[in-house]
């Protein structure tokens, strides 16, 4: 069914309040006024600025009735049915006086048949005027409508530059269009700008830019997180069986038309610095979709129901940026039990379940975690995520591996460091504490005015204690309780 259709049959279901929370204010003028044949009815609009303004040719503004309480006034006093257009009236719904005059007339719907449509980019009504009221959405553009924006933006690029076309491929066209899903037309064609009147070319380039812009359109409260650097698994050691599980299912994730079921997520459980984090990033390389990751800093609000709000706005920008790997770190901080929040964790683990459940995007879940036992049992069961890895301190093999890693990402050549006899001689150490062993060789072979060498490498690690050491109690735990419960990531 059409926008059209749709407010028009909200209209004769006799609601006095209509409710359209938008950006796109002009298109909103546009529909209800496009009902008047229709519906019989004269259509008016307000606005603090220009007043009462009746939508047919020859009326003049009425600016005597400019101010909310005089234009509520008038309509209240008027007989003749009618819609009613406010535009930004939300900053005087905190006013008494106008909330009353509202509900007055709504009350009197029967006897006049005036609906009052609010229309605003924040449009919260009062508790009192909801009993009357109905919240109306501006449908989205389907893939058709996004399709034909983009051929149109293009065309007008040609017309501006005679004898020349747009360049592109048939199936970066598609994916550009498949990108600017979940936004209204207006941002959809000035994205579609972006991309083609720099240089007439969507390649790319351009793709990884939409991205970006349509993220920061999207996250303006800041609580999602776009990750712009996404590691290469290659750049990971170790967690093959991680990385064989995630290749099985890759294509499953990205083909809408794929017969298998759609990925929902992992949970990755581990010991400290061993590489959670670097394998939530690589996921997201290795199926080629955007990285978000959710801050529970950011999202929690010290006022009741804010916290929540955030989570489900944070969710919402994820659907619409799908495909997408959403990573959670440190899930235990946000739903983990607590008695002293004040409940907010357990309505913040509903709300999360709740999507869990009812969401059909492709936006996979890579959750992280450090304490796995103050998880609830309702988030790891089999149903919810797909797998819980355990991330565990790297064997002998893996531990060369990252010294190569890390030694190749720092220029250092280490043909002659005997690689292997140092992997032997770190083990029960992490991957980060290998690395911060490498950087601090390399800070001394500089310091030295000498290439890193292998002894260099050896006093930097007898140096250190590592965390499997330091923490030795909690570090065996963990191992032994995540033995018959998880899957083993490498």
């Amino acid at each position: 069914m059409s926008d059209s259709h749709d407010l028009a049959l909200l209209i004769n279901s006799h609601i006095p309040v209509i409710a359209i929370t938008t950006h796109e204010e002009n298109r909103a003028v546009d529909l209800v006024e496009s009902l008047k044949s229709q519906l019989g009815l004269p259509v008016f609009k307000w606005s603090i600025t220009e007043g009462l303004l009746r939508l047919e040719q020859g009326y003049k503004p009425q600016r005597i009735n400019s101010q909310p309480e005089d234009v509520l006034k008038h309509v209240k006093a008027s007989t003749q049915p009618g819609i009613y257009l406010f535009l930004d009236f939300h900053p005087y719904l905190e006013a008494p006086v106008n909330v009353r005059l509202i509900k007055d007339i709504a009350i009197d719907y029967e006897k006049r048949r005036q609906t009052l449509v609010f229309v605003s980019h924040d449009l919260k009504l009062p508790s009192e005027l909801l009993v009357f009221a109905a919240e109306f959405e501006l449908s989205l553009p389907n893939k058709q409508t996004l399709r034909k924006i983009v051929v149109e933006v293009a065309n007008k690029w040609s017309r501006n530059n005679p004898g020349k076309r747009v360049k592109t491929a048939s199936d970066t066209l598609e994916r550009l269009v498949a990108n600017l899903s979940g936004l209204t037309a207006t941002e959809v064609k000035r994205l579609a700008r972006k991309a083609v009147f720099d240089d007439g070319v969507i390649d790319d380039n351009d793709l990884s830019t939409i991205m970006q812009a349509k993220y920061e359109l999207l996250n303006r409260d800041g609580v999602l997180h776009y990750e712009f650097e996404t590691e290469k698994f290659s750049n990971v050691g170790g967690l093959d069986r991680l990385k064989h599980w995630l290749g099985y299912r890759k294509n499953a994730f990205l083909d809408p038309d794929s017969p298998l079921d759609l990925p929902k997520g992992i949970l990755l459980l581990g010991v400290q610095g061993c590489g959670k984090s670097l394998a939530a990033k690589a996921v997201a390389g290795l199926w080629g979709v955007p990285l978000l990751r959710l801050d529970f800093g950011t999202l929690f609000n010290k006022y009741y129901g804010e916290t929540e709000r955030n989570l489900r706005e944070s969710l919402r920008t994820a659907q619409v940026m799908a495909p997408c790997v959403l990573w959670i770190d440190e899930i235990e901080k946000g739903v983990g039990s607590s008695d002293n929040d004040s409940g907010t964790s357990q309505r913040v683990l509903g709300t999360l379940l709740t999507w869990m459940a009812e969401s059909s995007n492709a936006v996979f879940i890579v959750a992280t975690a450090n304490d796995i036992e103050i998880l609830p049992p309702e988030l790891v069961r089999k149903g919810r995520l797909d797998e819980i890895f355990f991330v565990d301190l790297p064997d002998a093999e893996t531990r060369e591996l990252i010294f190569e890693i890390h030694l190749r990402k720092r220029g250092i050549d280490a043909t002659d460091l005997g690689l292997n006899g140092l992997a032997r001689h770190c083990e029960g150490f992490s991957g980060a504490e290998i690395e911060q062993a490498v950087v601090a060789a390399h800070y001394t072979a500089h310091a030295q005015q000498t290439a890193v060498t292998e002894d260099i490498l050896l006093k930097e690690l007898q140096q250190t204690r590592p965390l499997s050491v330091v923490m030795k109690e909690h570090i065996d735990y963990l191992r032994e309780w995540a033995g018959e419960r998880t899957v083993p990531a490498h």
